[in-house]
């Protein structure tokens, strides 16, 4: 610690400023220093560029008990051999070397967006200037598939804030990102996919004149739809009855921030999927739109695990291009061999600006026998929905027995004052 820094503490305790010093490293909470220098990186295949990426990482790992440090991505960090643009049967890849150490970005993508698909990060506990303190030898691989790094396809991904990335003992805070895979002319694209981080709660307008848009216009409640997904032309692995609403708040591009709700419709979507022993997924489409389900199984019980959404947003919108993605959820959590069911509105939230609302919803993503549900586990929304009518059922029935037992005793001391003639 400089000695700057030593007399900044002023009059407090020098092992008090030392320890907040050091507990705001540990913690990660540092802040990128102006003379950083951006990673830049290229891959290719032969002269056609496929990755682009100018990358600003800091690093904390917990490498030995309670002890932790902190370094970042070196700006002269060079392009590993395992690069690669790819085949049809590979996926891109960004391997980024400097020392010992070696980060791996795996890229996936589909018809609308791509990804990073897993991180990882190899880093040699034997580099004392690293690990200066470290017991341990050799090198640790830690990997990721929660990187919430995703773009529409044909644009890059941008990210001025921190985009952390959690691995099991390793933290990776991404700084001013550009990012693009699969690209096309060599260059990023004039278009960019903003991560959340970057998205606004609310937008200032341009001018001192602010003129507010009509809130749009809420739908009723949406249509259940019947969905199935195959595994083979006869056997059905996932199986959906559900009535599906979008809700998602966007920033407009004069005036406050605006709720888009959109039902969907079962008649106008395409349904597609798959199954494995571990995973199912379901997913619709119709023209712009794309909504996709995966439900995750361990061994005893299955879950919603991730949702995406790729739409359309309403021409005040400052960026019409919506994407949203969360593969860490853990909804509608069920033993395998039950369909999960619940008549009640449901409200998952997905992102920080995109939900989703359910109605009479029953799914099940594995073990379905015969083409039908299993036996349904009630959501608590509909047992609790159960015992209002009955609570309020029973205090009635009280209420009738006390007048009934007070008219009873009314009528018997009425007639005690009289005697037979």
């Amino acid at each position: 610690m400089s000695r700057t820094k030593l007399e900044a503490c002023g009059r407090r305790r020098l092992g008090q400023c030392v320890r907040g010093m050091a507990l705001l490293l540990v913690l990660g909470l540092f802040q990128v220093s102006n003379a950083a220098s951006t990673a830049q990186f290229d891959v290719k295949d032969g002269n056609d560029t496929c990755i682009l990426a100018n990358l600003l990482i800091n690093f904390t790992v917990d490498y030995k008990l309670q002890e932790k440090v902190a370094f970042q991505l070196p700006s002269n960090a060079q392009l590993d051999n395992s690069s690669t643009c790819g085949t049809s049967n590979t996926t891109p890849i960004l391997a980024i070397r400097f020392g010992d150490n070696l980060l791996t970005l795996n890229f996936t993508k589909d018809s609308s967006v791509y990804k990073v698909d897993v991180l990882s990060f190899s880093y040699n506990l034997s580099d004392k200037s690293i690990f200066p303190n470290s017991t341990e030898t050799g090198t640790k691989t830690v990997s990721s598939s929660n990187t919430a790094i995703f773009a529409v396809t044909d644009t890059m991904y941008k990210c001025s804030n921190p985009h952390l990335i959690i691995f099991e003992n390793v933290n990776a805070t991404f700084y001013d990102i550009k990012l693009e895979a699969y690209v096309k002319n060599n260059s990023y694209s004039d278009k960019a996919t903003h991560c959340s981080e970057d998205i606004p709660s609310t937008t200032q307008p341009p001018s001192t004149t602010v003129t507010t848009a009509a809130p749009s216009p809420t739908p009723g409640n949406p249509v259940q739809g019947d969905y199935f997904v195959n595994r083979s032309s006869s056997e059905i692995c996932l199986k959906a009855k559900v009535g599906l609403q979008l809700n998602i708040t966007y920033s407009r591009k004069v005036g406050k921030d605006n709720l888009y709700v959109y039902n969907i419709d079962p008649q106008k979507v395409n349904v597609s999927g798959g199954c494995n022993d571990t995973l199912a997924t379901l997913t619709l489409s119709q023209d712009k739109f794309k909504l996709s389900f995966d439900f995750a199984l361990n061994s005893t019980k299955y879950y919603l695990t991730g949702v995406m959404v790729n739409t359309t947003l309403p021409a005040d919108a400052i960026v019409t291009e919506f994407v949203a993605r969360n593969d860490s959820l853990t909804y509608f959590e069920t033993m395998a061999t039950k369909s999960y069911k619940c008549s009640a509105k449901l409200d998952l939230q997905i992102t920080s600006n995109f939900s989703l609302n359910t109605y009479n919803l029953q799914v099940q993503p594995f073990n379905v026998s015969e083409n039908k549900f299993g036996p349904a586990v009630e959501c608590t929304q509909d047992e609790n929905g159960m015992l209002v009518p009955i609570v309020v059922g029973a205090a009635l029935a009280g209420l009738v027995l006390i007048v009934l037992i007070a008219y009873l005793v009314g009528r018997k001391r009425s007639h005690a004052g009289y005697q037979t003639i």
